[in-house]
């Protein structure tokens, strides 16, 4: 009996289809809150606010002398200024005298400045004898080399907002507060699932005919990279049963991304599931590698279906699932890094679909690393791609091209 195939309808263009993702993408709502430690990479959910002044007193800015600065006007090298100490002020010490006309004070970076005193002489310019007499050789200006209280945060004062990625010194300014924990948007939650009777889970022997489950890997490390939390299932078999109960299993995420099935074989049955259960918005995109790829909604929740070849798999996951996820976790876009170089070889594409293609960095230029969709090769030893619009068939050797880094 043959095959009953069912070829593509339609593919639709790449730049409809990230559009009608973008549209379909809703930022997350759901809040928790978590140790200061763990909130690196995270997304601020609530204004942070300070309740203090920081810093919390008035300090040096230097290591030297606090001093009146009307004490030390006309001084030089040749005419220095000779003031008493009067005291030693180390960090975390507060100060237990107050500085009068003709004192100063030894004082460390970051201790609190003493009363009387309105400017630090750095000890560069000074020199203190046995007695404790210091010689300021320079005339110092009031409010000099000294950070003064509030001057970077004020009581009251909104310090990040709602919304904001958290980074090292976004940290640095909650832990400046005094705060422990923070609260921010949850991460998605993102089902990942591989069908196909061919699929073996890596560490089991193969039969004859089957293959390891590469997919489920590379899409939980882009999932991982963009801000969601992957939830690896079963591998499903190719029957309507197995898959419909699939389907229900990965419905308590908040994304679904299956591999496998979206093609256009009699077995590729993943389409009629979500079909009958939601909404399927594309199916097949003008793209290689990765044109049977399909997304929709099932019960409010998104799914992607990617190819099951794993160049096509991986690439869509960049390009489609990567910008998807950024949106849900309220991210910030990510920032490809590029270089342009000249081409080694001349490439041949897709006509009427637009390629990603896979190259090489070699001796400042773009090496053609592409071999076959089935091949992930054709990325792992990669070092980016170029893209070649829908409209181009041919780019030849020594044309720039722009490389987008992996």
């Amino acid at each position: 009996m043959p095959s009953k195939m069912r070829p593509f309808g339609k593919t639709i263009a790449l730049a409809e289809a990230r559009a009608m993702i973008e549209r379909t993408v809703e930022p997350i709502e759901r809040t928790e809150v978590i140790p200061l430690q763990q909130a690196n990479a995270r997304v601020l959910a609530r204004d942070v606010f300070s309740t203090a002044d920081v810093p919390p007193f008035t300090r040096a800015a230097m290591d030297g002398y606090a001093v009146r600065a009307a004490d030390t006007a006309g001084a030089s090298s040749a005419a220095p200024r000779v003031l008493r100490r009067i005291e030693t002020i180390y960090t975390g010490q507060v100060p237990q005298k107050a500085i009068g006309a003709g004192e100063c004070a030894e004082i460390a970076t970051g201790a609190p400045m003493p009363d009387g005193a309105d400017a630090v002489v750095m000890v560069e310019e000074t020199d203190v004898d046995e007695r404790g007499n210091v010689s300021i050789f320079v005339a110092a200006n009031p409010r000099q080399n000294i950070g003064r209280q509030g001057a970077d945060i004020q009581k009251g004062q909104k310090v990040l907002q709602s919304g904001t990625w958290l980074n090292a010194s976004r940290l640095g300014a909650i832990a400046a507060l005094g705060l422990t924990e923070v609260e921010v948007y949850e991460k998605p939650r993102v089902a990942i699932l591989s069908t196909g009777n061919e699929i073996v889970d890596p560490g089991q022997p193969l039969a004859p005919g089957q293959i390891y489950d590469i997919n489920r890997m590379t899409v939980s490390a882009v999932v991982s990279d963009n801000g969601g939390i992957p939830i690896p299932h079963r591998t499903a078999a190719d029957t309507l049963d197995d898959l419909t109960q699939a389907v229900d299993e990965c419905l308590a995420q908040d994304v679904m991304v299956f591999s496998g099935g979206s093609s256009v074989g009699e077995r590729d049955l993943i389409l009629d599931v979500v079909s009958s259960r939601g909404e399927m918005l594309f199916h097949g995109i003008a793209v290689k590698p990765g044109k049977p790829t399909a997304f929709g909604r099932i019960g409010g929740k998104l799914f992607f279906g990617m190819p099951g070849y794993p160049t096509s798999c991986l690439s869509n996951a960049y390009i489609l699932l990567a910008p998807a996820l950024r949106r849900l976790a309220r991210l910030p876009a990510q920032i490809v890094r590029s270089l342009e170089l000249p081409l080694a070889s001349r490439v041949v594409s897709a006509p009427g679909r637009h390629q990603f293609y896979s190259v090489r960095v070699e001796n400042g230029a773009a090496v053609p690393a592409f071999k076959a969709s089935g091949d992930i090769t054709s990325m792992s030893q990669a070092d980016g791609y170029i893209e070649i619009p829908a409209e181009v068939e041919v780019v030849e050797a020594g044309t720039p091209v722009e490389v987008k880094l992996f």
